[in-house]
């Protein structure tokens, strides 16, 4: 039978200062220093850790020679306590934008492809309908977004779930797929020519996103599959912008989702390679945490890029 008690005791009798404590215990790693830093004697704090193991029914913390140690029970709860206080910062915020008039606010995520298409897109449009929601914007690789989404410093990702990612937490809603293109300049040599291999490119320098994102992945399977090195010479960078503008300077070759390269106003400065890439990407959408409560914010905007999605297919 398990010792640990039912949800019902834990809501009523664990305590957010003891919550408190134990954040401060896993970062400090000394029981002096962690009571010190939330305003409580040594004694205290020891019978507060007390009290939360007896309540719990297991150890929290291992008592090692020097400071102590999160059990895998302790890190469970860290890791709990740390998304309690960020909902309540949260709540404190949309409280906030509330009191002065305002929707809210929220943080989202967006991979560079979408960032620069449907994303720009649906903020024009919310802007217009919603000018009071406060909106906060980080463009990176989807493994980079959905670590600081699981980590409390995102509300919202567009983007995809990556292949090592933990998904238990996570709720996805997928809004389409892209493809892929081979990409160059107006100006490279081969940005003529009718058939390509991939051999062809082996000796050229890519401008790619950094590994593990789903793009640099399905540029090594393509080399792979076709049972050649991969390119020795590589620039990395999640920035759209600064590829396409390496791309119009240089002979350099890329990888881009057809539709960055369609809605791009210097369409005609580009060339899309004929070779095609069999891997594909996995689908994007909207992913957020499982169990959050959505803020009327995170509702707007997550409608909003539904519908804006779905005037654009």
């Amino acid at each position: 039978m398990s010792r640990i008690p039912d949800a019902n005791i834990i809501h009523s009798r664990l305590r957010l200062r003891q919550l408190r404590l134990m954040l401060a215990l896993d970062e400090l790693g000394s029981l002096r220093r962690a009571a010190e830093e939330i305003g409580m004697t040594q004694p205290a704090a020891t019978k507060m850790l007390h009290e939360a193991e007896d309540l719990l029914g297991v150890e929290l913390f291992e008592r090692l020679a020097r400071g102590m140690r999160a059990t895998p029970f302790g890190e469970t709860l860290i890791y709990y306590a740390r998304m309690i206080f960020a909902e309540l910062s949260g709540m404190r915020e949309e409280m906030v934008a509330l009191e002065s008039g305002n929707l809210g606010r929220v943080t989202i995520g967006a991979i560079p492809a979408l960032a620069s298409g449907l994303l720009t897109r649906t903020i024009a449009t919310l802007k217009q309908s919603h000018p009071r929601l406060s909106m906060s914007l980080q463009v990176d690789t989807s493994d980079v977004l959905v670590q600081a989404l699981q980590q409390d410093q995102l509300d919202v990702v567009l983007g995809r779930i990556p292949s090592n990612a933990r998904t238990d937490d996570l709720q996805f809603d997928s809004l389409g797929e892209e493809e892929l293109c081979v990409i160059t300049g107006a100006q490279h040599p081969l940005a003529k020519v009718k058939k390509i291999a991939w051999t062809e490119l082996q000796e050229m320098t890519w401008v790619l996103q950094q590994h593990p994102s789903p793009m640099r992945t399905i540029v090594n399977q393509a080399f792979h599959n076709a049972r050649i090195d991969l390119p020795s010479s590589i620039v990395e960078t999640t920035s759209i912008m600064t590829l396409l503008s390496l791309l119009q300077q240089t002979d350099m070759i890329g990888i881009t989702p057809r539709s960055v390269v369609d809605d791009y106003p210097g369409r005609h400065l580009l060339a899309v390679l004929p070779i095609q890439l069999e891997p594909r990407l996995p689908p994007y959408g909207l992913i957020t945490r499982r169990n959050r409560v959505q803020s009327s914010a995170m509702q707007t905007f997550m409608a909003a890029v539904r519908a804006e999605q779905g005037r654009s297919t």
